[in-house]
């Protein structure tokens, strides 16, 4: 097996499994950061808020379009995040599972 390919196929899917989960809570912690919002290619959702409530006096919904958003957004980004840890936990599942069956095939 070449270097790549092991690298591929056997070291990065092991790193991935620890990397994923502090990684994808970061990422969600930051969104949650309302002015951090921005590096998710949105502008400051709750400065904009803030300024069309300035103008038009409606506080409460349109905070609570804001809360909304966020709450779609980091619901979106932690499914995503299952996701990836699914992907990158099947080899772990699959020995799991195997120590169960010889567990019970033993009693």
């Amino acid at each position: 097996m070449s270097r790549g390919r092991a690298l591929r196929r056997v070291i990065l899917p092991q790193a991935m499994r620890s990397i994923v989960p502090p990684t994808g809570n970061q990422f969600i912690s930051m969104v949650k950061a309302t002015s951090l919002v921005s590096v998710i290619a949105m502008s400051d959702l709750l400065y904009s808020v803030q300024a069309i409530y300035n103008r038009t006096f409606e506080v409460i919904p349109l905070l609570l379009v804001a809360v909304a958003w966020y709450l779609f957004i980091v619901s979106i980004l932690n499914v995503g995040q299952g996701f990836l840890e699914r992907h990158f936990g099947r080899s772990e599942r699959g020995a799991m599972e195997d120590d169960v069956k010889a567990e019970e095939a033993e009693v």
